[in-house]
């Protein structure tokens, strides 16, 4: 069985985040995370004096990209990197609304549970009027 993702939850008080956690988020290898660091000049964490990588926001978003393209849309490393170089904008615009739309369906679904939630008191607190 494959590693499972662990969604990063962001937050406005953060400003870096470890390799690690960024694997788990795309349920990928930390090795993956460095080689596709070297194929994709959009892919640039920042590096403390040590050498451990600390990635923004931006930065995993980057990665997002990447990842849709080579994971989720099947390309090849060639075909990612060339669909980066001409349609960079549509790629972007794409993931961004495909997280958009993952956190409405996340609001919706928390909605939905309340309603159940709602109504099931809502049947149990009615008395017969005789």
């Amino acid at each position: 069985m494959g590693k499972r993702k662990k969604p990063i939850q962001f937050n406005d008080k953060r400003l870096y985040y470890s390799i690690q956690e960024v694997a788990d988020h795309f349920a990928v290898n930390v090795s993956l995370l460095r080689f596709w660091e070297k194929e994709f000049e959009n892919i640039n964490p920042k590096k403390t004096a040590g050498g451990t990588r600390q990635y923004t926001k931006e930065d995993i978003q980057q990665i997002e990209i990447v990842y849709h393209l080579v994971k989720e849309k099947g390309l090849t490393l060639d075909g990612a990197r060339q669909s980066l170089k001409s349609k960079k904008d549509d790629e972007v615009k794409r993931v961004e609304a495909l997280e958009k739309l993952k956190e409405i369906k996340k609001e919706l679904l928390a909605l939905e549970e309340e309603f159940d939630r709602l109504h099931e008191q809502q049947k149990y607190s009615k008395t017969e009027i005789e």
